[in-house]
């Protein structure tokens, strides 16, 4: 088992390519995964703080998905660009620049986010967010509607690029 700093937080993972994820919080172990479309409620910065993978879907519903994300220092999400989804992401730890535009090639809308920012980005605007601090970003994700099928998991960065290029 692997420990944090706080106590009575732990997650059990002893094989991170075979065995799910879970997250210790008050006695419960909750695995990470995708709960929807059933009623769900979870500590969710804990969980976001704890989740290791580049992306894990935690809710999918018809109309909403919400995604925990960890991006390692030096690496950023992607430039992408959903046309009709519009998205909402808060940052429970790092820091990082999101950047955002109407074309791919001009990302005019630049901010330095850290803990406990928000940021929106509107369907059709290109973005990306890029770590520059000395510490994994973990964040959450709201989608609407979804964005990712079902269950997704994407254990790296590399992962999410591969499913990315299966679906088209």
């Amino acid at each position: 088992m692997l420990f944090n700093n706080r106590p009575n937080k732990r997650i059990c993972n002893p094989h991170r390519h075979s065995k799910p994820r879970y997250y210790y919080n008050k006695n419960l172990y909750r695995r990470l995964k995708d709960y929807g479309p059933d009623p769900f409620t979870i500590n969710i910065n804990e969980a976001t703080l704890q989740n290791d993978t580049f992306r894990t879907a935690l809710w999918t519903g018809t109309y909403l998905q919400l995604t925990i994300m960890s991006i390692d220092v030096n690496d950023d999400i992607g430039l992408e660009m959903h046309p009709d989804v519009d998205q909402f992401i808060r940052i429970e730890q790092g820091q990082g620049i999101v950047m955002m535009g109407d074309h791919s090639d001009n990302l005019d809308y630049i901010k330095k986010v850290y803990d406990d920012y928000i940021f929106i980005i509107p369907a059709g605007k290109w973005h990306n967010l890029i770590n520059t601090g000395n510490k994994p970003i973990k964040l959450y994700s709201i989608y609407a509607p979804p964005n990712h099928p079902h269950g997704t998991i994407h254990l790296t960065k590399e992962d999410a690029e591969h499913a990315e290029r299966s679906e088209h």
